[in-house]
């Protein structure tokens, strides 16, 4: 339970980081696209803007996976375990995780296999001949990231299924729409 605890909050850590990188990316993405379109309308464009932006795409489309999945934020269908109390609720969660596991693995394994490609035959953009292989490579090592957490959570839902009493460590708690709406009253308050 400790070693679940510390894994949990290292972990954390480099999940919050990352999603600091990919908030931060955004921002700059997103400025340098609007002095981007001004420059554009008033007949200076920048030169390959657009395949860097395209790039940059994966900073923040993949680092923020994990994160995601910690907090319970990413789309999934509830509709079965939500009605669910108790150890079956945390069997079900176990096993899909397990399911889960095994589909980032995969997709670590192949956008490895793409990214190493990529760098081995000097895949570029079409027209600036930007290097793509770094972009490719922000895949697998976020999926990697997710690897890690969707692990801690098997562990989790592994200890709940087996101590349904125990306080959850590692894995996310699903809130009732009313306990959201109450954080949400409570934090406008304060």
């Amino acid at each position: 339970m400790i070693l679940l605890s510390l894994l949990n909050k290292y972990l954390s850590v480099i999940e919050d980081n990352l999603i600091k990188v990919s908030g931060i990316s955004l921002f700059i993405v997103m400025i340098l696209t609007s002095f981007q379109i001004i420059s554009r309308v008033a007949g200076f464009p920048w030169p390959g803007y657009l395949e860097l932006s395209e790039l940059s795409i994966a900073i923040f489309a993949f680092l923020g996976v994990s994160y995601a999945q910690r907090l319970d934020t990413h789309i999934r269908m509830e509709l079965l375990v939500s009605n669910l109390i108790g150890r079956p609720k945390w069997f079900l969660e176990f096993v899909s995780t397990i399911l889960s596991l095994v589909v980032v693995t995969i997709l670590i394994y192949y956008s490895s296999l793409f990214a190493i490609d990529a760098y081995l035959i000097g895949d570029t953009t079409y027209d600036y001949l930007y290097p793509t292989w770094p972009a490719k490579a922000l895949v697998p090592i976020a999926f990697f990231i997710w690897a890690l957490r969707l692990t801690l959570e098997i562990f989790g839902f592994l200890r709940m299924t087996i101590y349904v009493d125990a306080k959850p460590i590692a894995i996310p708690v699903m809130k009732t729409p009313e306990e959201l709406a109450n954080e949400e009253i409570k934090v406008i308050k304060d």
